[in-house]
């Protein structure tokens, strides 16, 4: 199917398409009649012809939006439907004349459109009456045409409001993604700084008692080494940690449930053991559901091994009908009742509200702590 995709340009407007393939099969049946009829010369038919494919080869290439370039087709196609008018289809051709306007002003902007269309009305006024016929005629030609032109010029124009209003939601999509980056890169790098900046300043100060242990009581000085050496390991294994936090999303290619196993698999050899299952028939998730999804499956086992004391964690995918669940469950020691949730937790549930889901966190009856998050996911079938 991907030999039609010029034929579906998604910059072209929709009505243009039928317009111009309907206007293509009138004209090519009055030139089939013509010739079968012989109302004209070989002369005419090779000429009317050539001009029908010439217009047909160039209408799948004609470019609609000033980015893709080849903007010299749009002023050749012009006068390919203005030749039409000469080579025998005179006012049957005046659509593909419109639609060829509106190319330009996608192109070239609404000021070049409009003083064209002006010479088209005009055109359409004074060359009837040069050609025979009476000045009743040319006038009501003009008429219709300066109806056609404000018709066609209005809907270009809305097109190109349109486009660039989408233009300017893209980019502030992309700034709030920034933005979203920015924050969370703001607070791996508080959580960073308390946790490995921690077991630095402890080795520097343990250092330091042996410096100062190490003639007098040389047993206490060994003791602060040994430690030092025990928080160094420590130390270690959080900025390990934090590099497999700091990775994209779709680790080595991955995305989905595949990138929530790599997650979940990367924290083999922390100490703890994580084991994760996808439930339901899974289907394709939106960029910023996976990354919140994503963000949950981190932040519990991430506080499973600094601050739960758990040896196992199980974190579960759920596709239902419209909705996806994740939850991670530990077998730590939960978390006092009376502690409010830290900046990861109300930052994530801030996310999770912000795609119409929902993010809950509190001890398991059982022991241990249970995140659970819950998004909207119409996506489809994977």
């Amino acid at each position: 199917m991907a030999r039609f995709d010029r034929l579906r340009d998604a910059d072209r407007p929709f009505l243009f398409n039928i317009v111009f393939w309907a206007m293509m099969a009138i004209l090519a049946f009055g030139f089939a009649q013509g010739v079968v009829t012989g109302t004209g010369t070989p002369l005419d038919y090779v000429l009317f012809g050539g001009n029908l494919l010439l217009l047909a080869m160039l209408w799948p290439v004609l470019p609609w939006n000033r980015a893709r370039g080849r903007h010299w087709l749009a002023p050749l196609f012009l006068a390919a439907a203005i030749m039409l008018g000469f080579t025998g289809s005179w006012q049957t051709h005046l659509p593909l004349i419109l639609i060829a306007v509106a190319d330009l002003a996608f192109l070239y902007g609404m000021r070049l459109a409009t003083v064209i269309l002006s010479c088209v009305v005009a055109g359409s006024l004074f060359v009837p009456p040069l050609l025979g016929s009476t000045i009743t005629d040319g006038v009501v030609q003009a008429a219709a045409m300066a109806v056609f032109s404000a018709f066609v010029l209005g809907m270009a124009a809305s097109t190109l409001e349109a486009r660039r209003r989408r233009e300017e939601a893209q980019g502030l999509l992309e700034r709030i993604r920034e933005l979203a980056v920015a924050e969370e890169r703001a607070r791996m790098a508080a959580d960073m700084h308390d946790s490995v900046g921690h077991h630095l300043t402890v080795i520097k100060m343990g250092l330091e008692n042996a410096e100062r242990f190490r003639e007098r009581r040389p047993e206490a000085a060994w003791a602060e080494v040994r430690q030092a050496k025990e928080l160094t390991v420590e130390a270690l294994t959080d900025a390990r940690r934090w590099v497999r936090a700091l990775r994209p999303l779709a680790l080595d290619g991955r995305v989905g449930s595949a990138a929530l196993e790599r997650l979940a698999a990367s924290f083999d050899g922390t100490g703890i053991s994580v084991s994760f299952e996808v439930r339901g028939e899974e289907r394709n998730l939106e960029a910023d559901t996976e990354l919140v999804l994503y963000r949950v499956l981190q932040e519990g086992l991430t506080n499973a091994l600094r601050h739960a004391k758990a040896q196992h964690v199980h974190g579960t995918l759920t596709f239902g009908d419209d909705r996806v669940a994740l939850v991670v469950s530990d077998d730590g020691t939960g978390r006092d009742d009376r502690a409010r949730g830290g900046f990861g937790l109300t930052s994530l549930a801030d996310r999770a509200r912000a795609l119409g889901g929902t993010l809950a966190g509190g001890n398991r009856p059982g022991g241990g702590f249970e995140l659970r998050a819950e998004l909207p996911s119409p996506g489809v079938r994977a």
